[in-house]
């Protein structure tokens, strides 16, 4: 009896070699490293100049001089130049006054009659001699009350404050006055009117859980009682090489 040999599938968790990533296609530009499978272009390099050591170095500068278009193969062009220069200062001769200097208007005509004019000049200089009062420096005495030396005065009154004793309005006998009682309440001496008082509100007991309004509520989001598609979820891929957790379970 030839014994079966059982085949074994291949797991790529199994392979430790690297993923796709590691390796790199080569490049195609350039030629160093360029991809063999691809049709390579010819390439070319950029040199230096060479020298003419041969017969002689030319080492004279070229077309570098700028040349002033006005100078042609005979010389300068012959067209007239001119330049303008800035205004002279004027020399000190004499300056008299234009028209608009006067003020015709400000002058009276002469040989007509003016009232007269009076201009108002600096204080003078103080002498020893000029030192007497003033006319505003003397007061004349007053008219009013009795203290006048020549005049005859008006018998004069003064008025003191009241006093509380020994007065037309004092109290002796310390009656309290009319405002002193309140008044009689009409409750006292006729038919007493019946009373009210204000209490606070009273809420009727009921139901206080909160019920959800109608926008609360979304009938065209329910399929239960409609056909639908078949819904399909994605889960995560399980490897037989995940280590499963192990809890100690104490009794």
């Amino acid at each position: 009896m030839e014994d079966t040999e059982r085949k074994t599938v291949m797991i790529a968790a199994r392979e430790r070699g690297p993923g796709p990533g590691r390796y790199a296609l080569p490049t195609s530009v350039g030629f160093k490293g360029h991809d063999f499978t691809k049709h390579m272009k010819p390439s070319y390099s950029f040199g230096q100049r060479l020298d003419n050591s041969m017969f002689s170095k030319d080492v004279s500068p070229g077309p570098k001089y700028h040349v002033n278009p006005r100078f042609t193969r005979s010389g300068p062009e012959g067209e007239p130049k001119y330049s303008m220069l800035a205004r002279q200062p004027d020399p000190n001769v004499f300056r008299p006054p234009g028209p608009g200097t006067y003020d015709n208007h400000r002058v009276f005509p002469q040989g007509e009659r003016a009232a007269p004019a009076y201009s108002m000049g600096g204080r003078t200089r103080y002498r020893k001699r000029d030192c007497h009062p003033a006319a505003n420096a003397y007061t004349l005495p007053q008219l009013v009350g009795p203290k006048i030396i020549n005049k005859s005065a008006h018998p004069a009154y003064s008025m003191t404050g009241r006093s509380n004793i020994h007065g037309f309005d004092e109290d002796l006998a310390r009656t309290p006055g009319p405002a002193k009682y309140n008044v009689t309440t009409p409750n006292a001496y006729r038919n007493k009117q019946p009373l009210y008082s204000m209490l606070g509100r009273n809420i009727m007991p009921g139901d206080n859980t909160r019920k959800p309004g109608p926008g609360a509520h979304s009938p065209e989001k329910v399929y239960i009682n409609k056909r639908k598609a078949p819904v399909v979820s994605m889960g995560i891929r399980h490897s037989e090489f995940v280590c499963p957790l192990i809890i100690d379970v104490t009794d």
